[in-house]
């Protein structure tokens, strides 16, 4: 018995251990994690600036594309069809690359501060060489009921629950719509990853949370930054896959009503 009761003593205080060296290193890694939220930020600005840049001008090749598009088509001169939509893939592909390129510096530059901090700390320091007595670590008591707490403001999950009935339930009335649908999943993935980035930094400077919460949201907001680069990839890849479908509703020989002739 004796021995049962100094495992579990033991237990108990590697785990309040374990939860201590977690919160120091979020409070050391805390400005790090700040510059790097912030630099999140101003990437995806930049790129979506980079976007608007690329439609503004690829807007007046657009226009032009309207005459050159049919006469490229019968002289099988690709380079003549959809100057427009072509500009604007390449300059945001490019953008999306750089913007992935920057992604990834902002990490590593987050994890070299993590660990130069951790490095810095003095190993002589009196928390880490004092054991705190049994009676003062916190404890987890598991037998007690479990308070419900309920949210009277934000209901993220209401929003999630209804975007997922909302998908399951879609009955586009096009393949034209749907593709509106996938080229507009990137601003989608933006407001989301802004939800978490906002939560992020709200709860490091204004809630009463520990860090450890706060970096658990930016983790949150970083891997939505990667979603949304995939987000950024679908329009392409449906417009290419589908160029030939699509040409018959952007490009209808003889009219709309024409065109309707080849549906079954």
């Amino acid at each position: 018995g004796v021995a049962l009761v100094g495992q579990g003593v033991g237990a108990r205080d590697r785990a309040a251990a374990r939860h201590l060296d977690g919160q120091r290193k979020a409070v050391r890694t805390a400005p790090a994690r700040k510059r790097a939220r912030k630099a999140l930020w101003r990437s995806a600005a930049r790129f979506h600036g980079r976007r608007l840049l690329a439609a503004l001008l690829a807007a007046p090749l657009g226009l032009l594309g309207l005459a050159s598009t049919p006469l490229g088509r019968r002289l099988g001169w690709a380079w003549l069809m959809y100057p427009g939509r072509r500009l604007y893939r390449a300059m945001t592909r490019t953008a999306a690359e750089q913007r992935t390129a920057r992604y990834a510096e902002i990490r590593a530059a987050l994890e070299a501060e993590g660990a130069a901090a951790a490095a810095e700390e003095d190993p002589n320091e009196i928390a880490d060489r004092v054991q705190r007595p049994t009676h003062l670590l916190p404890t987890h008591p598991t037998a007690d009921p479990v308070e419900v707490v309920h949210v009277t403001g934000f209901r993220f999950e209401e929003a999630a629950a209804e975007m997922e009935e909302a998908a399951r339930t879609y009955t586009p009335d096009g393949a034209m719509e749907i593709l509106a649908m996938v080229e507009n999943l990137p601003a989608a993935l933006t407001s989301i990853a802004n939800t978490f980035r906002i939560l992020a930094e709200r709860a490091d400077e204004e809630f009463p949370l520990e860090k450890e919460v706060a970096a658990g949201f930016e983790d949150i907001y970083a891997a939505l930054v990667g979603a949304m680069d995939k987000a950024e990839e679908m329009g392409p890849l449906f417009r290419r896959v589908h160029e030939a479908d699509i040409a018959r509703h952007e490009e209808p020989r003889n009219g709309t009503e024409a065109e309707k002739g080849w549906n079954v």
